[in-house]
């Protein structure tokens, strides 16, 4: 065409550069957007998923950035889009040159473009840098050159190192050539400033510059993570020292963490031999499901419970167990929680709790009534003895004043006074009390003080004995023994009348025969009549003292024996006193006075129920038969305290007693070894190897008996 002018068909050299600023500012935001996608991506997954605190603001932060360098670039096009009306306005114009002032204007509009750039990379709060392969800073942001502490004038064209206190540490493995080929690379960075002596932890993501088909640099964004990672580690320095177990297990029960502390209480060598176990080897029960996990709370919320878990030497740990599920997104991803030991704790309240029901039963099996009262009188506790003595229930004392109570005795008052106030540290005595049916009851009280743990008085204990029965029998043996001895003294005094009495009336016979007057006979008539009485009321004063022999008759043994038992039956029954008696068949017959042989085994039943009622709630007295050539045996033992060495010698010595005062004379055993001996038989005393006392008590046969009168 020959009208067109050649220019119109030339490349126009100011639409070429427009083009080229057009796709170097769309490379940049292209960049940027997939630098902050990365970004994102890396810190929002790889960092913040493992971590204790919902970090939600650095992702929200990123997208916030995005957004505003969207708008930037928005902003951008459009300036771009005037441009190209500018060049379309020239092309209109074909043949025409654009003006200086257009093309002023055209580089105006770039710079300016290119100044807001750089204004938008300076307003990030994180380092963003561009730099050669071999170090060399191409260009930063106003954060790096704020951290570097250097302008950025003094910054460009230098090598990163010359800033840096120490060579750069980077967490896990990378190398240079495994970037050339991914071009991308993002990771935890530990710096160490010339200027700062802290250690520095930043988040890295680093992309390649490339131009054509080569990396010519790498361009670097970094978010300063040092707050977090020293809450990490302060975090971790806890998790660590912990004397608690703490643990984080999945669903099903697999521990995925533990602190030393849960590997010392489940006595394993290192958490890894923890961590490998399998969930359900730490239950005691082989088929009990795991303890841990499935066991938690199913929504989240925090669970207290008691564990008994599996130790490694097969032992059973057991645990206080608080516990979570953590939920994410609506799904229960894993529980957490801490194991507090608490086997020792757990087997001092078992054996505190045996103990005090060993202390319960023992007070409710003890014989005597307990009663403890503290320094105001009131009582604290009273057993169940009070029903059976007394006929009332404890409440009928309890939280009552020892002085207010109804139906309390002056006397028990006065004790528990006595004590209470120091005056005494142990004492005791007798008082009457009034049982529920109206009747009267002898009751012995021994009071000691009750001390605390620091061994400060704290109250009294009063232990109670009812004693009605043996205040009688008491009495009954009393009079038994003073008649006994009686009888002894009267024989011994008819002996020593009978001597003199057999002269006066010899002297009187040999009077009446001789050449007296009559008035003389009849006065030695008189003598003789009233000797005569005399020795008659002497003879039979021995009579009584001593029954003679023409009052003895064949016994059998094993039937007095059995009747004495029987007799003496129900106030053993009442001291809770068994006695053990077993026949012996064919036994040879003896001559001797039943009453007197079973006074005889009624002292022995009598003494041995006292001793053991004076040492024990309970006890056996056993009785055994049993014949030698010559003679038969009976003997008597019962399982009381015994009798001490130092007494055996003295113990049939007339008058010679262990019995407290006014609970015997002591001619009991004394009278038993005299009619004994009366028999022509013998007793002996000893102590059994175990505790106890034995009586032996031999007799000789009837048949030997009969004829040793001949």
């Amino acid at each position: 065409m020959p009208n067109e002018d050649p220019r119109a068909t030339r490349p126009d050299p100011a639409a070429g550069r427009l083009e080229k600023e057009e796709s170097q500012l769309w490379r940049w935001a292209l960049g940027l957007l997939v630098l902050f996608a990365a970004a994102v991506a890396a810190l929002s997954w790889e960092q913040l998923k493992d971590l204790p605190y919902r970090l939600w603001a650095i992702p929200s932060g990123l997208f916030a950035l995005t957004v505003l360098f969207a708008a930037y670039a928005f902003g951008r096009k459009r300036e771009v889009s005037d441009l190209k009306q500018i060049l379309k306005g020239f092309q209109s114009r074909a043949g025409v040159t654009p003006s200086e002032e257009q093309l002023d204007q055209l580089g105006q509009l770039i710079m300016r473009s290119q100044r807001n750039f750089k204004e938008l990379i300076d307003s990030l709060d994180d380092v963003a840098l561009a730099l050669s392969l071999d170090g060399t800073l191409k260009t930063v942001n106003r954060r790096t050159a704020e951290i570097l502490g250097v302008p950025y004038s003094e910054l460009i064209g230098h090598k990163l190192e010359e800033f840096m206190g120490a060579p750069l540490h980077v967490e896990g493995t990378a190398s240079f050539s495994q970037f050339l080929d991914r071009r991308h690379w993002s990771g935890v960075v530990e710096i160490h400033l010339k200027n700062d002596a802290r250690r520095h932890y930043y988040d890295c993501v680093v992309n390649a510059i490339v131009k054509g088909d080569e990396v010519t640099g790498a361009s670097v964004l970094a978010r300063d993570i040092t707050g977090n990672r020293e809450k990490e580690q302060r975090f971790t320095q806890l998790f660590e020292s912990l004397q608690e177990g703490v643990y984080i297990s999945n669903p099903e029960g697999k521990l995925l963490e533990v602190n030393p502390a849960l590997v010392s209480i489940l006595g394993y060598a290192s958490k890894g031999d923890l961590l490998n176990l399998p969930p359900e080897q730490l239950s005691v029960d082989a088929n009990a499901p795991p303890p841990l996990g499935s066991g938690g709370s199913q929504s989240g919320r925090t669970r207290t419970r008691e564990l008994r878990l599996r130790r490694k030497d097969g032992g059973v740990a057991v645990c206080v167990d608080t516990s979570s599920g953590v939920m994410e997104s609506g799904r229960l991803v894993r529980y957490q929680g801490t194991l507090v030991d608490v086997t020792e704790k757990r087997a001092l309240e078992h054996r505190l709790h045996r103990q005090e029901e060993f202390r319960q039963h023992l007070l409710e099996s003890f014989p005597d009534l307990i009663l403890v009262l503290d320094l105001k009188g009131q009582y604290t506790f009273v057993s169940a003895r009070i029903a059976e003595l007394l006929g009332y229930g404890p409440e009928h004392l309890i939280d009552k004043n020892v002085d207010d109570t109804e139906n309390t005795s002056p006397e028990l008052a006065t004790l528990y006074r006595t004590v209470a106030t120091g005056e005494s540290s142990q004492t005791s005595c007798e008082y009457g009390a009034r049982h529920k049916n109206g009747s009267w009851r002898t009751m012995l009280g021994m009071a000691s003080p009750l001390l605390d743990t620091d061994g400060k008085p704290a109250g009294v204990i009063i232990s109670v004995r009812d004693v009605t029965m043996e205040k009688k029998l008491e009495q009954q043996i009393i009079q038994s023994e003073r008649l006994a001895a009686m009888g002894q003294m009267i024989g011994g005094f008819a002996h020593e009348l009978n001597n003199p009495l057999t002269s006066i009336l010899g002297m009187a016979e040999l009077l009446q025969e001789s050449d007296a007057s009559e008035a003389a006979r009849k006065q030695v008539a008189i003598l003789h009549k009233e000797a005569r009485r005399a020795a008659e009321i002497v003879q039979n004063l021995q009579y009584f003292a001593r029954p003679p022999a023409p009052g003895r008759s064949q016994v059998n043994l094993n039937e007095l024996v059995q009747r004495t038992v029987q007799m003496q039956a129900y106030p053993l029954r009442k001291s809770n006193v068994t006695v053990d008696f077993l026949p012996e068949p064919a036994m040879p017959a003896i001559v001797a006075d039943p009453n007197q042989l079973m006074q005889v085994f009624l002292n022995l039943l009598l003494n041995a129920e006292q001793a053991i009622r004076e040492s024990r709630d309970r006890g056996t007295i056993r009785v055994r038969i049993g014949r030698n050539p010559e003679s038969v045996w009976v003997v008597f033992q019962d399982d009381g305290p015994g009798i001490a060495p130092e007494n055996l010698t003295h113990i049939f010595d007339p008058f010679f007693t262990t019995k407290r005062p006014g609970r015997g004379t002591g001619l009991g055993l004394s009278i038993c070894k005299t009619v004994l001996r009366e028999h022509g038989g013998n007793i002996e005393a000893t102590s059994a190897p175990g505790g106890g006392a034995v009586f032996t008590i031999t007799l000789p046969i009837a048949a030997e008996v009969g004829a040793a009168a001949k």
